[in-house]
């Protein structure tokens, strides 16, 4: 049965029907603002597979030129398999809400697809795909808990503008995404202009109270089209069984949870969990019940010991952060680098500078895009003790990268005032906890260390959450057991004037605002600390660019003799490339941008250009080679390029028979610079100078 309904929040109206496209999905709607429109499906696999032990999830987002009136840009004409960057980032901020939300003991095939069938190229079509997952999944017969609701906010002339268009962002001091139940908030992504804890947490929580009607909205279309829900039972926990795994492996447990190095914990893990099977699993068939109900006697062994006794794995106090030591100019060829280390968790990120050509070129709903800052994260297999295969960067790959990237951009200058492109790589070679806060780190020092006039040092750290029952517990800078087996993944990055991006993930229902603005406070305390250890390696950027880093120089020019420095077919511009080995980019405005290897070639590079721009001037002398011999005069070239007429007159103070009596082709003759007509054309004369 179709069914549409619509609200207004933030000044604009959000709709929702279903009933009319994909009616063969468990759950399909289509979310509408402005002429934005998302289609949203979600199914699941009607066989139940317990044996799994863990939910197969997949959302899939989909941005669809069409959608927008252009076909794709790429050899193919199509959008192709692999998902750009921005739709991994949405899919990703579809996904974190919603995970934790399915029954306990789901386990069935689960796939939601948000699709982008019209594209205003004003109201972003991310949130709506968030909003439009949850309604689907919620008229759906998949054990959903939700629904969920989720907002965008800016941050304009001190006001909080929930959704704010694309072109209202540009002027934003904030472009955060939150996701909410009626209760709580459950998902924060995002940027800030180093706004502070206060303004930011006032702003998630601005979310939350706005976005109450959307609830309303996904409730009242599950009354009408609502499929009734799967009856799942939550896994048994065999008491007996669990009691003798207890028995068998407490004391060796509270060795492992006790042991600080986490390869170390690891091994003991390992061992005690090959006794505890070998006593337990009599009859060859429960080996992987008994694994389970280890794993449970951990995480529960873990939060008991940090609830009751106040104590961490590594024995720290809650808010204090691992040792940190700090590295500048590691590698003696890039342009800067950085070896930052903190715990266990360790990465060597890197800073280039390039010319406007490096800048990455990305093809959006919005249209062609450049990117003068880039960040790339790579996690190799080793950085955790594995060995798998090599690939591309995962999904989490990129919400990491991206998530450093994000806090590091609000700190950057102008083009104007640098006008490198700038491309930061991080290598974690160690990760035990927030490695993606390590890349913060180490890619702000590895910038200063480029020369890089950055606003100021940023650092992040992530926090953590153990809540049992009234009773809650905020962790600074987790290890990655503590991310495992908590409640929350909390980061947050900033400068000390404020928080320039943050991520929140969580495993409960939500938290509220006491405990984030809690959580926000004792990240701040943190990130100053860390902030105080990066002086140590470098406090400041320094004054010069990298020895190694392409020299940039800038010289205007008249736009009229751009065609002089283009030449024909690009002939000048190519010549001048090979000779000085330097890229060179000229604008329309006559702006001429020059990246050479060195200062010298540089220097060399601006006079030729100097030369072959000049302007000539009525008066002047200039020293020229004779091209072209004629009966009535000769043409000789004072510029490159350049070519003037002298008269026979014009040649000598006496009378002058023949022109070759005088001057012959090739020679070097000084010459004065008599007139230029409104044609171009120059006389010029070797008799004035005589």
């Amino acid at each position: 049965m179709y069914k549409k309904v619509e609200v207004e929040i933030g000044g604009k109206t959000i709709s929702i029907e279903t009933g009319k496209l994909a009616k063969q999905a468990s759950g399909s709607v289509v979310v509408q603002c402005g002429e934005t429109m998302v289609l949203v499906t979600a199914v699941a696999d009607k066989e139940h597979k317990p044996e799994l032990g863990f939910l197969p999830l997949t959302i899939e987002y989909q941005e669809k030129m069409a959608a927008v009136g252009r076909i794709p840009g790429n050899y193919f004409r199509r959008e192709i398999g692999r998902p750009s960057e921005q739709e991994v980032l949405t899919c990703r901020i579809i996904d974190r809400p919603l995970r934790p939300l399915f029954a306990d003991g789901y386990f069935s095939e689960t796939q939601v697809i948000a699709t982008v069938l019209s594209a205003d190229q004003q109201n972003n079509p991310d949130v709506l795909a968030l909003i439009g997952a949850s309604c689907a999944l919620t008229l759906s017969d998949v054990p959903f808990g939700g629904p969920v609701a989720g907002a965008r906010v800016g941050y304009i002339d001190g006001q909080y503008v929930l959704n704010p268009t694309i072109d209202e962002l540009k002027t934003s001091r904030l472009d955060i995404i939150v996701a909410c139940t009626r209760k709580a908030v459950v998902m924060v992504e995002g940027k800030a202009d180093a706004l502070s804890e206060d303004e930011v947490l006032a702003a998630i929580f601005f979310a939350h109270a706005q976005v109450q009607p959307l609830f309303d909205m996904q409730e009242q279309l599950r009354e009408a089209n609502g499929k009734a829900k799967r009856v799942v039972e939550p896994p048994k926990i065999d008491e007996t069984l669990m009691a003798q795994v207890r028995g068998v492996a407490d004391a060796g447990m509270q060795k492992v949870i006790s042991t600080a190095d986490k390869m170390e914990r690891g091994l003991l893990y390992d061992q005690l969990k090959a006794t505890v099977v070998a006593e337990l699993n009599e009859d060859g068939t429960r080996a992987k019940e008994i694994s389970n109900l280890l794993s449970l006697h951990k995480k529960n062994t873990m939060r008991a010991k940090i609830v009751e006794q106040g104590t961490r794995i590594d024995g720290r106090a809650f808010s204090e952060v691992r040792p940190i030591s700090c590295e500048v100019s590691y590698l003696p060829r890039t342009h800067g680098s950085a070896l930052f280390t903190r715990g266990e968790t360790q990465a060597l990120v890197t800073a280039t500078l390039g010319s406007e050509r490096d800048q990455q070129r990305v093809e959006t709903l919005e249209g062609e895009q450049s990117n003068r800052f880039m960040l790339h994260y790579n996690f190799p297999p080793y950085s955790v003790g594995e060995a798998r295969r090599m690939g591309g960067p995962s999904r989490r790959d990129i919400g990491h990268g991206t998530l450093a990237m994000r806090g590091l951009s609000a700190v950057l200058p102008t083009e104007e005032e640098f006008p490198y492109s700038i491309r930061v790589v991080s290598e974690v070679l160690e990760s035990n906890g927030s490695s993606s806060m390590a890349t913060v780190c180490g890619g702000s020092m590895a910038m200063m260390d480029a020369g890089i006039p950055i606003k100021k040092p940023v650092s992040g750290i992530a926090m953590g959450l153990i809540k049992e029952g009234d009773k809650v517990i905020i962790l600074s800078d987790i290890l990655g057991d503590e991310d495992h087996l908590g409640d929350m993944d909390f980061k947050v990055v900033g400068t000390s004037d404020g928080v320039t991006s943050l991520q929140m993930d969580i495993k409960i229902d939500g938290v509220d605002r006491d405990i984030m603005g809690r959580a926000l406070a004792q990240a701040k305390e943190g990130r100053m600390h860390i902030l105080g250890e990066m002086t140590k390696g470098i406090s400041q950027s320094r004054k010069e660019v990298s020895e190694n880093a392409p020299k940039y120089y800038v010289h205007k020019i008249n736009p009229d003799k751009i065609r002089d420095i283009i030449g024909p077919g690009g002939k000048i511009i190519k010549e001048l490339s090979a000779e000085y080995d330097a890229k060179i980019e000229v604008d329309d405005s006559g702006l001429v941008k020059m990246f050479c290897s060195n200062s010298a070639t540089a220097n060399a590079l601006v006079e030729r250009v100097k030369q072959i721009t000049a302007e000539v001037e009525v008066g002047a002398v200039y020293k020229g080679i004779v091209k072209t011999i004629k009966d009535f005069g000769a043409f000789v070239e004072i510029m490159p390029g350049t070519d003037g007429m002298v008269h026979i007159s014009e040649l000598d103070v006496k009378r002058v028979e023949k022109v070759t009596d005088v001057i012959k082709e090739g020679d070097e003759i000084e010459v004065k610079v008599l007139e230029v007509d409104n044609r171009g054309r120059i006389r010029l004369s070797r008799k004035a100078l005589m």
